[in-house]
């Protein structure tokens, strides 16, 4: 009885999702995987995140059953193990969710916006909803994607499209001076304006938080 590896197995499947995604598409989101484990029809597969695993599910769910199905046949499965971060312990094995790519995904069940006591001193909301601080020339649209940014954009756009709702709640962005971050903050901002004009957006520069916050402090109004 021949047997398989999962290197293999994943090796044809990368040939058959090249044929059917956009190149950029197959360097970003596919070649970064790796294969994990092969038992019986199910193979588990190792990516980087979290969020790499959602964007997977909502965008190639079809891609990669399609090439699981070509190359282990029909009633194969495919699950994930998904890295994380484990605090610099660089010896811990990551957890797996054992999730087959042809079931339904956890998804946030509350679309109902919290209560916020915010430290910003705001006149009303109605002025709060029309002053969110946001440049408007800030949008996805305008904002320049490469290679170094990619994966950011995307986790963006993913927040822009349900904000709450995703794994990425806070989201965190950092880099270098001048890389896009304030441009793709403010994208966010832009786009959950222009299409959820219900949520509540507000732009906050560092600069006007830590005045506000020395201010408070000085005056004992923290």
């Amino acid at each position: 009885m021949q047997v398989i590896d999962c290197g293999t197995v994943w090796s044809d499947c990368l040939r058959v999702i090249q044929d059917n995604v956009a190149e950029q598409s197959y360097k970003t989101w596919f070649l970064p995987i790796k294969p994990y484990k092969l038992e019986d029809k199910v193979l588990t597969i190792q990516v980087p995140s979290q969020f790499f695993y959602e964007w997977l599910e909502e965008h190639y769910v079809q891609v990669l059953k399609t090439a699981i199905d070509a190359v282990l046949g029909a009633g194969a499965k495919l699950s994930y193990s998904v890295v994380v971060d484990q605090g610099g312990n660089a010896g811990a094995a990551p957890y797996t969710i054992n999730l087959p790519n042809n079931q339904h995904r956890k998804t946030g069940s509350n679309n109902s916006s919290p209560n916020y006591n915010s430290p910003f001193e705001l006149k009303s909301v109605e002025s709060a909803y029309q002053s969110s601080q946001l440049n408007n020339n800030y949008t996805f649209h305008s904002y320049i994607e490469g290679d170094c940014n990619r994966l950011a954009r995307s986790a963006g756009q993913a927040v822009a499209q349900k904000p709450g709702i995703t794994s990425f709640n806070p989201l965190m962005l950092y880099g270098g001076v001048g890389l896009g971050k304030t441009h793709l903050v403010q994208a966010i901002g832009n786009e959950i304006k222009d299409n959820l004009p219900e949520k509540f957006v507000l732009y906050v520069s560092s600069e006007n938080f830590t005045n506000q916050i020395m201010d408070a402090v000085k005056n004992n109004r923290i």
